[in-house]
């Protein structure tokens, strides 16, 4: 049964209706209080940006209740939605813990730098709020998340029994289809390549010319076997602890 008294706030970056958040809230709802604060529509890429040229709004959607939950929609990025319901929606409320996703689409490796989805969660770490981040493998909106389902509350679960250490979150990423196990990873070393596609010049005026993002992940260490890359690779969902400490500390 739910401990009313745990709140439990659910952010992503695809906006708030997609398959991935409704089913969080829905999972998170068997552990606490729910409250959905999610962006008016896609935000992937926006990493941990903020919004600082434009007023952040905020509309409650008394319309909609996800298993109880508290919907809120705003204009701004997901970090943005931290910060409110950190400083709105929950002001005079604990927050216990903030799980983003589920995001479609991979935040393995480098690809949390990019992260609209870990973007939340590293600034509720910051906030010293407990934070898990959900991705799954594919871009597809209609990925069949049946498999992953089981395990959403069990491993928030565990981890929140485990405890977060100060400064951290995790990056939880799962493949797609049958998951025949879990690994605790590292970040992969990695890169992309062949970013830009230029669009054909008609589509711009004069002078000007336009790119697509495109791009190919090339995975650096391909033959090492403690990454998130590889275990999600061999159907594992694979859990990454993520400091927001950047301090390279082997230069110093």
């Amino acid at each position: 049964m739910a401990d009313n008294s745990l709140n439990i706030v659910v952010v992503n970056d695809d906006g708030w209706g997609t398959a991935g958040v409704r089913l969080l809230a829905q999972e998170m709802a068997k552990i606490g209080r729910v409250y959905v604060i999610a962006p008016d529509g896609p935000r992937s890429g926006k990493g941990a940006a903020i919004t600082v040229n434009a007023p952040i709004t905020l509309k409650r959607l008394e319309e909609h209740d996800l298993n109880g939950a508290e919907v809120y929609i705003t204009n701004g990025t997901p970090a943005d939605c931290v910060k409110l319901a950190r400083e709105v929606v929950l002001k005079d409320k604990r927050i216990d813990l903030l799980v983003s996703g589920i995001n479609h689409g991979s935040n393995a490796s480098v690809n949390v730098i990019y992260s609209g989805t870990m973007g939340a969660c590293l600034v509720a770490a910051e906030k010293g709020i407990p934070a898990i981040g959900w991705s799954i493998n594919t871009h597809q909106m209609d990925v069949d998340l049946h498999w992953l389902q089981p395990f959403l509350v069990q491993v928030t679960q565990h981890l929140l029994e485990e405890g977060v250490e100060p400064m951290t979150c995790y990056n939880i990423n799962a493949p797609v289809g049958e998951i025949e196990g879990i690994q605790w990873t590292r970040q992969c070393r990695a890169h992309w390549q062949n970013e830009l596609a230029p669009l054909p010049t008609s589509s711009c005026e004069e002078g000007t010319s336009a790119y697509t993002l495109v791009g190919e992940f090339v995975n650096d260490e391909p033959d090492a076997i403690d990454t998130d890359v590889w275990a999600v690779g061999h159907q594992k969902i694979a859990i990454t602890p993520i400091s927001i400490d950047l301090t390279a500390y082997g230069s110093l």
